[in-house]
C-alpha cells in the first residue's frame, strides 16, 4: 500500500507535533504553578505541635530513644 495523502503541516506532520509540545508546555506551567500556590498557601499556616508532653512513644524505639537521652544528659 502506497501512502499518497502525506502531509507535512497535517496533524500527523509539523503541526501536530507542535501542538503537542504546546499542550505538554502548558501542562507543565499549569502544574508549576498550581504546586507554588499550594506551598504559599502552606507557607502562611505553619503545623505547631501543642502538648508534646503528651505524646507516646510506640514501637521498639523507644528503648533505642531512651538509651539516646540518657547518652546526652
Amino acid at each position: 500500500m502506497e501512502n499518497i495523502k502525506r502531509s507535512v503541516f497535517s496533524l500527523s506532520g509539523v503541526t501536530g507535533l507542535l501542538i503537542a509540545t504546546l499542550l505538554l508546555i502548558v501542562i507543565l506551567v499549569a502544574l508549576t504553578i498550581w504546586g507554588i500556590k499550594a506551598q504559599q498557601e502552606v507557607m502562611q499556616k505553619p503545623y505547631t505541635l501543642k502538648n508534646t508532653q503528651e505524646i507516646k512513644m510506640l514501637g521498639s524505639k523507644v528503648e533505642d530513644f531512651k538509651m539516646i537521652k540518657e547518652n546526652n544528659e
